[in-house]
């Protein structure tokens, strides 16, 4: 939240594109044209302080797909151009009140089988997916590993999970830290892209906690395609 006041820490990287979960409507914004660089600025949600921000860089254009369904608000699919193409999946999966089956990975179990007729090739899933392994157990009809099972089928991986060599549930860099506590550690933030879109160049860093927690509970993935 409040990603007004934390915007120039991520500038360092000079990104093509920020996904931005919790992130503030446009309109509070007030000095945008400071921050440099900036091409389009798409935001969905329901609460003007906290949304899905897709922003893009320099030559890079966005626009929300056509076939983008508000029924799933937050898995928002954004066609990007600029030199190169290719569809994102801005995710940030919610609690639905009284709907164990809809929530968190549910809403994006749901959203994918919505979209399954669409083209799943130039592809990229990245957000917060509130989501991990380590649950699959619980009495749930729709689990992590059910999702990461139909994304393999597709061709999409989890770009941690190839770099490190780690098994989901057993990733060893948190992404986000529980009432920012060091000491209550998860993996819930993913980034999955569509194996044409990868090559032994494409790498992800994720954020140290003593570099970040004093902006959020959940550290930033910084990925890097190359090739694309």
């Amino acid at each position: 939240m409040a990603f007004r006041k934390k915007w120039e820490q991520l500038l360092r990287y000079k990104p093509d594109i920020l996904v931005i979960q919790e992130c503030e409507h446009p309109d509070k914004y007030k000095d945008i044209e400071k921050i440099p660089g900036v091409s389009d600025f798409l935001w969905v949600g329901d609460n003007p302080n906290k949304g899905v921000a897709v922003i893009s860089f320099g030559n890079i254009t966005l626009k929300i797909a056509d076939e983008y369904n508000p029924d799933f608000k937050y898995i928002l699919p954004v066609e990007v151009s600029g030199g190169f193409n290719f569809r994102l999946w801005a995710v940030w999966a919610m609690p639905v009140k009284n709907n164990k089956r809809d929530s968190y990975v549910g809403q994006i179990w749901l959203a994918m089988m919505h979209y399954q007729s669409l083209s799943l090739n130039r592809t990229i899933l990245i957000g917060d997916f509130n989501s991990n392994a380590i649950w699959d157990k619980e009495k749930k009809p729709i689990n992590h590993s059910l999702l990461v099972n139909f994304l393999q089928e597709k061709g999409i991986e989890s770009l941690y999970h190839l770099q490190s060599g780690a098994l989901h549930g057993e990733e060893l860099e948190p992404t986000f830290f529980l009432v920012k506590n060091r000491n209550k550690p998860y993996h819930l933030d993913y980034c999955f892209c569509s194996r044409d879109l990868l090559n032994k160049r494409c790498s992800i860093s994720v954020g140290k906690y003593d570099d970040w927690i004093k902006f959020s509970d959940h550290m930033p993935l910084v990925i890097r395609l190359s090739g694309i």
